[in-house]
């Protein structure tokens, strides 16, 4: 007997690739590691207890949900793992333990799964989750340890961050602060300064970004054009002494710019497909963390900007069309 043929036809793209869904996230919490260990170093036991609590609840969090529904439980595809992880990375060091586990909540629950979970919602996760913890808890979110580069150590001072200082006492007394613009650089690099515990290290981020280029996770186009444009505004606009006088390094290497660049704003579901307008949502992304920064009450912008410019990615795709194969224009 001749068995029945059936012919499946799918949808684009029709691509073939070894890459799966829990391959690139735990690929990309891997890449994360060095600014783990540095925020660790930096600040102590209690960041990877905070890292930790966040992780653990996330993936609590799914899996309760799923279960009680009687959904697929998918939390082994790494996804409420790196929501978890990334929202821990946007804390600081000294908040108690019931600021993630909030925080982890409101990221896994409200805005991942009650939109129908990975792939569904419109927001990040765990940005959502730090913006819902900074407005319900604005004291707590924006008290900065001090790095006592000692891990044995449980005694923190608390201090400003740079882009505190620079909003609060402007660009001379950062300076007077640090010793001088060589030093203030090495120390973002290295990770010597306040902040939240995974954005410290500018160059262990980018240590992390350099393996999902290599990986071909990410591409050029909304990490570039978000610094890019950030920078610009920077050089022009981010001076006392008038125009073209700004720091564009000193504002990339600040805040949250690197991880949210490379890490946050590049997330699959929540920014553009086309190319064309990534570029435009990376600008975008600049321009607003810049106009937050230097206009703003906040002396941090990026959460906001990629938050904002998340609002928009439909609309930019529908935009930025992909090109119809066969399709001949009429006359």
């Amino acid at each position: 007997m001749n068995k029945e043929k059936t012919f499946i036809i799918s949808v684009s793209p029709h691509i073939r690739s070894e890459e799966s869904t829990p391959r690139i996230m735990w690929s990309v919490s891997v890449s994360l590691l060095p600014a783990i260990i540095m925020g660790a170093y930096y600040f102590g036991p209690h960041a990877i207890f905070v890292l930790s609590l966040c992780i653990v609840s996330s993936v609590v969090f799914e899996f309760l949900y799923q279960k009680t529904l009687k959904k697929d439980i998918t939390i082994n595809d790494g996804s409420a793992f790196l929501t978890g992880l990334l929202l821990g990375m946007n804390l600081p060091a000294s908040v108690p333990f019931y600021i993630p586990i909030a925080g982890s909540f409101f990221a896994i629950i409200i805005t991942k799964q009650l939109f129908g979970g990975l792939g569904y919602n419109i927001f990040n996760p765990a940005l959502i989750g730090r913006a819902f913890l900074l407005v319900s808890f604005p004291k707590l979110m924006t008290v900065w340890t001090e790095p006592s580069a000692s891990f044995i150590k449980f005694d923190a001072l608390t201090t400003a961050t740079p882009l505190g200082i620079l909003k609060e006492e402007g660009y001379s007394k950062l300076i007077e602060i640090f010793g001088d613009k060589a030093n203030l650089y090495t120390h973002l690099m290295l990770g010597n300064r306040a902040g939240c515990i995974g954005e410290t290290s500018g160059l262990a981020l980018l240590l992390g970004a350099a393996f999902l280029f290599y990986r071909k996770y990410i591409t050029w186009h909304i990490p570039i054009s978000f610094i890019g444009t950030s920078a610009l505004i920077a050089w022009i606009f981010g001076g006392n002494s008038g125009l073209f006088s700004g720091d564009p390094l000193l504002h990339v290497l600040s805040g949250g710019m690197i991880l949210g660049a490379f890490f946050m704003a590049t997330d699959y579901v929540t920014s553009p497909s086309m190319k064309s307008g990534q570029i435009l949502f990376g600008t975008g992304c600049g321009f607003l963390t810049m106009l937050i920064r230097l206009k703003g009450g906040y002396p941090e912008g990026v959460m906001f900007a990629i938050l904002i410019m998340n609002c928009f990615s439909p609309l930019i795709d529908r935009g930025f069309k992909s090109k119809i194969f066969g399709a001949v224009k009429k006359k």
